[in-house]
């Protein structure tokens, strides 16, 4: 079996996104051979090589899951040991470590894709894959010229430039806004610099991949098809 870096090793196992399994070696939480381990580069191999998170050994790569959840208002992505409602709590511990490939907010519903697949998760959030998200926000104010002019130009938040690929009016006090990266609280900050208040947020469509009829709070298994619409 070929060595691999100890981030995409976590990753592969399931245990969290590239990206966040580099900051969990980081914060000194992983061993290799008894030893900590703080460089995510640090070249490893299953089977060889000891790996434990927080004192957890690691059994090697798993089968993979992959799913598309309407998540409902008021769960939190992450998989901090909280008081309040997680994601990942929807599911069954039978499909080992899930987390969420990207977030969505506290009051933001809507697609979300959760797997245990840390390559496919940090491939789909990496700003290189360039992947558009498709929002639907309710208002609290009449959607006006002016106000789709405003958001056209983009703005600046946090100190960066934020411009929308698209945005458009659909009735009186609703707005479909499609953005690129999709940073933290985006679409909300940049409705809100424009005197939009958002009522009801609610993403319907990664890359090509639309939610579809998938009630709130459930989820279903995502096709090797749904898998490419991703990207496309």
């Amino acid at each position: 079996m070929t060595k691999k870096r100890l981030s995409k090793a976590l990753a592969a196992a399931g245990i969290a996104s590239r990206r966040a399994s580099e900051e969990i070696i980081f914060a000194g939480r992983v061993t290799v051979n008894g030893k900590k381990i703080l460089v995510p580069q640090t070249l490893v191999e299953w089977g060889t090589d000891l790996i434990r998170v927080d004192g957890a050994t690691l059994q090697g790569e798993g089968s993979k899951v992959y799913y598309i959840l309407n998540k409902p208002l008021g769960y939190l992505c992450t998989a901090a040991d909280i008081k309040g409602k997680r994601v990942i709590d929807l599911f069954t511990k039978e499909d080992g470590r899930l987390f969420t490939a990207g977030r969505l907010d506290k009051y933001t519903s809507g697609l979300l894709i959760v797997t245990n697949d840390g390559h496919f998760a940090n491939k789909i959030i990496h700003p290189s894959s360039n992947i558009e998200k498709e929002y639907i926000a309710k208002v609290d104010h009449e959607i006006l010229h002016d106000h789709l002019v405003a958001l056209s130009k983009g703005c600046l938040i946090e100190g960066g430039f934020v411009k929308p690929i698209a945005v458009s009016k659909i009735r009186r006090g609703t707005i479909k806004i499609i953005v690129g990266e999709g940073k933290k609280r985006e679409v909300r900050l940049i409705l809100e610099k424009v005197g939009l208040q958002v009522h009801e947020l609610k993403r319907v469509r990664i890359g090509q991949l639309t939610l579809g009829d998938t009630p709130e709070g459930q989820f279903r298994t995502m096709s090797a098809r749904e898998k490419e619409l991703i990207f496309e």
